[in-house]
């Protein structure tokens, strides 16, 4: 039975699909002008744990991500570099799925691109125009009326919240009836992209990408619509007004948000200089999915703070963890569900971890079961393989492609620097020590700080 914390109720729900035996979930993906920072691969990583979690527990999972190819942000990053909006998105959308591979990210059933389906936005707009719910402004462009829909701020809580200028569209250039009203589509302009309408050429809003693409591939109700705590207000809300007034269904049964990634306790900005992506954590030589594992060990509910010391300790913690595994055999393991074994206290770890897992994505305490396991004096070492090779299959750590570790003779040069490392961080010279560390592993080796002492490895 898994739990899950709604949103919309402000509560954990057990969870069941409304069809038969598969999740039909819809995840808000990038915009993709830009790397990925490590605050939006949070969101991707706890998406992917979800999926896994549900499929663990028997559950076909069919997910949508959408690719927003078309936005205020890909339009004007286009104009300074005097390049179609093509030629920004698809590198960027390249370099995306890089990512989530790094990372272990399970690819998702579809990745619906915006500028594919203008079409369905567009009879969306006029349902909505039909309706009454949306308006023609005096620029053109159409908007809906807030008023209109009675359960506004439902998600958020907040009834009533002015749009912030410069977040999704200018306040100043777009001329509607109420400055809380949202844009559906936007009027043509030169210079940008557009395409052709009843109502007026022009491109669609940020909101109604959402809205059209998972009534698609999905249908109404959504079982889970998933995404970042900043998209609650007002992209979510958004997406609930114009698809339930459009459809007069539910849009979604949960809403499941994930927590901000802070950096050295303070939220990213480009001002603050403080935004990372993968290939900053790559030029300092941690392990990708060490990123991975810190992410694990912080409920995804709960901001987490990065900062450089973190990074380190998860990655010294994966290596243990790949050590312990390295030393163990195994044979091929049997699924997750249940561990088909007469010893019970193989199905008693099974259990603890499933338990963990499916109470709201609780993956530090499955996390600690799976160190529990390494510490049990009960367990053979091929039980243990097992065992944390399924968890894996929530995880995604790549435990299963953990080699065995061959004992390698340790060059004295080395040894020399991680004697010198040692002295000093004994004198507290840790910026020194640091910088010591890192030669150690241009030259192909790592020091793992250990309660008995540095311990030193290829």
């Amino acid at each position: 039975m898994i739990k899950l914390f709604n949103t919309l109720s402000g509560k954990k729900e057990t969870f069941k699909p409304l069809k038969a035996k598969t999740a039909r979930i819809y995840a808000c993906g990038p915009t993709v002008y830009n790397y990925a920072h490590l605050g939006n691969l949070r969101t991707y990583v706890f998406e992917d744990i979800l999926r896994r979690t549900l499929k663990a527990n028997g559950y076909k999972v069919k997910q949508i991500t959408n690719i927003t190819d078309v936005e205020d942000k890909i339009i004007k990053k286009a104009q300074q570099e005097k390049k179609d909006i093509s030629q920004i998105t698809k590198p960027y959308e390249k370099i995306f799925f890089e990512d989530l591979k790094k990372l272990n990210v399970e690819k998702v059933e579809g990745y619906p691109r915006a500028t594919e389906h203008i079409k369905e936005m567009t009879n969306l707009v006029s349902v909505l125009m039909k309706k009454g719910f949306a308006y023609q402004g005096e620029d053109k462009s159409i908007y809906f009326k807030i008023s209109k829909f009675k359960n506004y701020g439902k998600l958020s809580g907040l009834k009533k919240r002015q749009i912030k200028i410069g977040a999704r569209i200018d306040s100043d250039e777009y001329k509607k009836d109420d400055a809380q009203d949202f844009v559906l589509w936007k009027s043509a302009k030169s210079g940008e992209p557009s395409w052709q309408f009843s109502w007026g050429a022009g491109r669609p809003g940020w909101h109604i990408e959402c809205s059209a693409m998972s009534a698609k591939y999905l249908g109404l109700p959504l079982d889970i619509h998933a995404g970042g705590v900043d998209l609650i207000f007002p992209h979510h809300e958004n997406e609930i007004a114009q698809s339930e007034a459009a459809t007069g269904k539910k849009f979604s049964r949960f809403w499941i948000h994930g927590e901000h990634l802070l950096i050295n306790g303070e939220k990213m900005s480009k001002s603050l200089g403080n935004i990372f992506t993968l290939r900053d954590l790559e030029k300092n030589n941690v392990s990708l999915l060490a990123f991975r594992y810190l992410l694990l060990g912080t409920h995804y509910r709960k901001k987490l703070n990065f900062t450089w010391q973190s990074i380190v300790a998860s990655q010294n913690s994966l290596n243990r963890l790949y050590r312990h595994i390295s030393e163990f055999s195994t044979k091929n393991p049997p699924t997750l569900k249940l561990l088909r074994t007469n010893k019970k206290l193989v199905e008693k770890y099974g259990k603890l971890f499933l338990t963990a897992i499916n109470d709201d994505l609780n993956a530090p305490k499955a996390l600690s079961v799976a160190w529990e396991i390494i510490k049990e004096k009960k367990l053979s070492n091929k039980e243990k393989k097992e065992l944390l090779i399924n968890f894996d299959k929530v995880l995604g750590l790549g435990l299963k492609d953990v080699k065995i570790e061959k004992t390698a003779e340790i060059p004295q040069k080395i040894k020399d620097l991680a004697q010198k490392r040692e002295l000093l961080r004994n004198n507290k010279q840790f910026i020194q020590a640091d910088a010591l560390r890192k030669e150690i592993e241009k030259l192909g080796y790592f020091i793992e700080d250990t309660a008995t002492g540095p311990v030193l490895r290829k």
